[in-house]
């Protein structure tokens, strides 16, 4: 009786061995991003004499600020769309491979701080799909991380998190954000 417990239980228990490691390793590569890239976009904001040129407007504002000028308290308030060039060096002029589009709004009256929902939208020879972005951007830090929420077509289901460096600014007017995105989930 003794050894047919051995013989039963000998194999159930080198099985449950062989199903940890299995998963300690899946859990050990999965800290490594299974692809990395970095993009700049660019953003122009409608000053109320730059139409030509604008690539975001303020939508919504304070009753004391309005729609051309950002609000007082460090932006509070404004809530701004978007629909900015990505282009894969700084440079503006640079032929973009897709576009930034979406909102951002200033969340804090005591320090810049704005709070983003994006998408990446890709349609290019290279590279087709769109990446999905949400979170918290505290202005004043030299980095900012933001999660990567999925994605569509070369980018389907993706997860990962984008780093976030202002790279230019100028004024109220323009700014320029590099983006090194590392992501955890590609299928």
């Amino acid at each position: 009786m003794e050894g047919r417990r051995a013989f039963i239980f000998q194999p159930l228990f080198f099985l449950l061995f062989l199903f940890s490691v299995v998963e300690s390793q899946k859990k050990l590569s999965a800290l490594q991003p299974c692809k990395n890239l970095a993009f700049y976009f660019h953003d122009i904001l409608y000053n109320g004499q730059n139409a030509a040129n604008a690539t975001s407007a303020i939508v919504g504002a304070p009753a004391w600020a309005n729609l051309t000028t950002p609000a007082a308290f460090m932006h509070f308030g404004d809530v701004v769309v978007f629909d900015d060039p990505i282009t894969l060096d700084n440079n503006l002029h640079s032929k973009p491979v897709g576009r930034a589009q979406g909102f951002y709004l200033y969340d804090k009256k005591e320090v810049y701080t704005a709070w983003l929902g994006f998408t990446f939208v890709f349609n290019s020879t290279e590279i087709k799909g769109t990446i999905n972005f949400l979170g918290a951007d505290p202005l004043m830090n030299k980095t900012r991380d933001i999660s990567v929420v999925g994605g569509t077509g070369d980018f389907f289901m993706t997860r990962g998190i984008a780093t976030l460096m202002t790279d230019a600014y100028e004024g109220d007017v323009y700014f320029r954000l590099r983006v090194d995105i590392k992501l955890y989930e590609c299928y």
